[in-house]
């Protein structure tokens, strides 16, 4: 028997068609003319030539998401697992025993509007092309929701597979942790083949209630021939706490932006990024902390590996708003460059309007230190062998910031195997 789904209620129809209204005036970003597009040009690209992806039949979605490369090869027992296949969901059993919800979006759009209505489309960056065509476009998606005092033992697993050439997949993950609520949700977007061309387009929305704890990990590792794009922002209430893990390896050229707001007093947000590029790959990834309320801490630290002619951007901004005060902020990105053509671009800043406050920055640009080289090979090291080490130990400090456990096994064993890719 086919399940019947119900009807997309009145109030996301109005979303999607209001945003259908607004397209043709929302311009395209220009390069050096929009404010956070002065290193990602993009004049080449053409979204209307990269239509959404067609639903595919039953069957073969099964079978393409049993075949596509996996980011986490290894899961804790009892993950639950919700897997989409461009804009074709997968069944899988997909709620908790504990009351939790792991469903579609547009599933939970339609039977529990109560849950979803008032934060889809609330928390989402500023209005662009891409998240407007999201809000236009999405279909399926992710909806994860852990009511009040719940705590899930182990983690939610969201997976995207894109698998049809020359088309636009527009993931929507929605979040939503209740009062006192505790959550792991891991993210995987890959490609289902090596050299597919295709454009990924997302929203990530979260909501992180009062004294709820949320680690959210999310790694991208597309096709080298795609593009990828993302707005992701998450609200953490009174008390709140958000451990958020982001990995861009895959890729040709993108942008994401990132906020994490921090809204409720004693909310504290921990960001930690990183990327590792070769070939000519352009990834650019602009930050923000935003302090809203008093006594709310930030932690925000991205670090990149960079081969070849292969580019990457950070751009992160710590904005305090008048009456934030006993803020305490701090944002680092450092950058190891392997070749000489490789180049990355580092760009902290602060936006202050409290004067009670503790926020600092820091960025670097490096080359592999030739000192730190010779007093390895001195030690008997060949030179391939030194030169690796001081990459890996140059990630290690990232990988430091993983809690101990499965997220930091999984994590490290994602650099590592990254590395061999990108090291050869």
């Amino acid at each position: 028997m086919t399940a019947t789904v119900a009807p997309e209620p009145v109030w996301l129809a109005a979303l999607r068609s209001g945003a259908a209204a607004a397209l043709p005036d929302v311009p395209m970003p220009e390069f050096r003319g929009t404010p956070g597009w002065e290193f990602t040009e993009i004049p080449e690209l053409d979204l209307d030539a990269y239509p959404a992806a067609q639903t595919a039949d039953a069957s073969l979605v099964g079978s393409v998401a049993e075949d596509a490369p996996r980011v986490f090869d290894h899961l804790p027992d009892g993950t639950l697992r919700l897997t989409q296949v461009d804009h074709a969901v997968v069944p899988e059993a997909s709620t908790a025993s504990s009351g939790a919800l792991v469903l579609p979006l547009d599933v939970a759009a339609a039977e529990h509007p109560d849950l979803v209505e008032p934060h889809l489309g609330r928390i989402e960056t500023a209005r662009t092309p891409f998240t407007v065509r999201n809000d236009r476009d999405w279909t399926g998606g992710f909806f994860v929701h852990v009511p009040r005092g719940v705590r899930l033992e182990a983690p939610v697993l969201l997976t995207l597979v894109q698998d049809q050439a020359g088309h636009t997949v527009a993931p929507r993950t929605l979040i939503v942790l209740e009062e006192g609520a505790e959550a792991e949700v891991w993210s995987q977007t890959v490609s289902s083949s090596p050299g597919l061309e295709a454009l990924v387009n997302g929203i990530v929305e979260i909501h992180v209630g009062q004294n709820a704890r949320l680690r959210f990990v999310d790694v991208q590792d597309l096709s080298e021939k795609s593009w990828i794009f993302g707005a992701q922002r998450a609200t953490i209430e009174r008390d709140g706490w958000m451990d958020w893990i982001t990995l861009g390896l895959g890729a040709a050229k993108g942008k994401v932006f990132q906020e994490t707001s921090l809204d409720g007093p004693g909310a504290h947000g921990r960001v930690t990024g990183g990327y590792a590029t070769h070939g000519r790959q352009h990834l650019d990834f602009d930050t923000y902390q935003t302090h809203a309320a008093v006594n709310t801490t930030s932690d925000l630290a991205f670090r990149g590996v960079l081969a070849e002619r292969s580019h990457a951007v950070w751009r992160g901004m710590i904005k305090v708003d008048e009456g934030a005060q006993k803020t305490d902020a701090f944002q680092e990105s450092r950058n190891l460059l392997l070749t000489r053509k490789a180049h990355a671009d580092a760009i902290p800043g602060l936006e202050i309007s409290a004067d009670d406050v503790a926020c600092t920055h820091a960025a670097a640009i490096a080359r592999i230190d030739p000192e730190q080289l010779f007093y390895l090979r001195s030690h008997g090291l060949p030179g391939n062998a030194a030169r690796r080490l001081v990459i890996e130990g140059f990630l290690a400090e990232l990988v430091t910031r993983f809690e101990e456990g499965p997220v930091r096994e999984a994590l490290g064993e994602v650099l590592q195997q990254r590395l061999e890719r990108i090291l050869g």
